[in-house]
């Protein structure tokens, strides 16, 4: 008897829950756009599960304009992005250029006995 008035009150709360949604969903800025499809996937005797898939963050035809003028640049791909240049070159030369200082400079000081301890 318990497990049946269990059910019951959860599918009359799953009930509730879609004509809430389908509220907000239609008095909200969301009917402007096409309705995010609302999937339930289970329902048990003490709980359920909603998942509601979400529109994309980037629209579609953005997406496919940034990968068309991506693909039709000539260059090597880690040089297509604005600041890649930057990353890809600028930051490994200066760490190699320190480096090579550093060395150097650690060759001239043994050479010569400079910063000897004792």
């Amino acid at each position: 008897m318990q497990t049946s008035v269990r059910a019951q009150s959860a599918v009359t709360h799953l009930r509730r829950v879609r004509s809430s949604i389908a509220k907000l969903i239609d008095s909200s800025h969301l009917s402007a756009r096409a309705p995010a499809p609302i999937i339930f996937s289970s329902v048990a005797l003490s709980d359920f599960r909603m998942t509601v898939a979400e529109p994309p963050f980037v629209p579609r035809e953005k997406l496919f304009e940034k990968q068309k003028y991506f693909q039709s640049i000539q260059k090597h791909t880690y040089l297509k992005g604005r600041y890649d240049r930057i990353t890809s070159v600028a930051i490994p030369g200066a760490l190699a250029a320190t480096c090579l200082f550093m060395i150097g400079r650690g060759i001239y000081n043994m050479s010569h006995g400079i910063g000897k301890q004792a």
